[in-house]
């Protein structure tokens, strides 16, 4: 069953901006994105720096607003569609839905004390008020979340400044755990980190899931990243973006063997080093520049080194080519 659920998502946004700007010329960012994630489950999104994983994510936070497509969340008692949310609704979708940001140093307030940063939010949110729960019980419930991400009950008075970078991620999560949320949105929260840190945090989050299904609660990821490895190794399931479009979609375990998409395929081959790692395939190209590469139907034909004419003069559909792995190429279509 869907926790939540992506149809046709569009946003794009001013090419120029500035008060003095022209209006009327776009880039879009994110161009009918089409995904599900279920209960309990982690759901990768991939690509390269701009295809719009982050700009997706937040849409579903509503810090963007979409301009065409629904986004549905599964609330225990039917599906609502977010985007007619308002006030208490609101209030209450965001604390089942909880935002983890890339860099924990930006995110945090230096100002603050780290009780002040967990509890502030949860206030905020309407999960509580400090009148009826209490001092003495919110410094509770601040300290069971620091432990549950392996920090000290101790460390609530300190400031972020005063730990290191997988410290301040871990502060970041327990942040966004506190009104116990069903779906966390983790945008790129290990780039930024050593590889020995990348792997404790993704463990971390892996023994929160387990822990909570084992409580008979729910907790399932959106997780970005542009590390096709370190999404294949925390993911159920992934799909590739590529310049606003999602490209590839198919069980995690098996994508770096059974993808189909030339983009994929680069991706793959750029995070083990292998060069042309897949039969008939070389070396992607440069994008090329002008019309062939303005007008392609196929986004990503401008740089395919497999490119036919077909795919600059046609759009290429979505693709089944086996149960739960879509595709969005013609080559894929002609069963290559």
């Amino acid at each position: 069953m869907s926790l939540l659920t992506v149809s046709n998502l569009h946003k794009r946004f001013n090419l120029e901006a500035g008060f003095f700007a022209r209006f009327g010329r776009f880039v879009t960012a994110v161009n009918g994105v089409s995904f599900s994630i279920g209960k309990n489950e982690s759901y990768g999104l991939v690509g390269e720096s701009g295809c719009g994983k982050t700009t997706t994510a937040r849409m579903l936070v509503r810090m963007y607003e979409p301009d065409d497509g629904d986004i549905m969340f599964d609330r225990g008692d039917g599906q609502i569609s977010i985007g007619a949310l308002r006030g208490k609704g609101l209030r209450q979708y965001r604390r089942k839905v909880k935002y983890v940001f890339q860099d924990p140093a930006r995110s945090l307030n230096p100002r603050m004390s780290v009780h002040d940063v967990l509890v502030s939010g949860f206030l905020w949110s309407g999960a509580a008020s400090r009148v009826r729960i209490g001092k003495a019980k919110l410094r509770e419930k601040a300290a069971n979340a620091l432990e549950e991400v392996g920090l000290s009950a101790n460390d609530l008075d300190k400031r972020p400044s005063e730990f290191s970078g997988g410290q301040r991620q871990r502060i970041s999560i327990a942040r966004s755990l506190l009104p116990q949320p069903e779906l966390l949105i983790c945008d790129e929260v290990v780039s930024a980190l050593d590889v020995s840190v990348q792997s404790r945090i993704l463990n971390l989050l892996l023994d929160i899931r387990e822990k909570r299904v084992q409580e008979n609660r729910s907790m399932s990821y959106l997780f970005i990243a542009h590390d096709l490895k370190v999404a294949c190794h925390f993911c159920d399931r992934i799909g590739v973006m590529y310049s606003g479009h999602l490209v590839e979609e198919a069980p995690a375990a098996g994508l770096w063997r059974d993808c189909q998409h030339p983009y994929t395929r680069m991706l793959f081959s750029s995070a083990t080093g292998i060069k042309a790692p897949f039969p008939g395939f070389e070396t992607p190209r440069t994008r090329k520049s002008g019309d062939d590469a303005e007008t392609a139907r196929c986004a990503f034909a401008p740089r395919c080194p497999q490119a036919t004419k077909r795919c600059f003069s046609d759009e290429p559909p979505i693709t089944e080519i086996a149960p739960g792995h879509t595709v969005r190429c013609h080559l894929a279509t002609q069963g290559a």
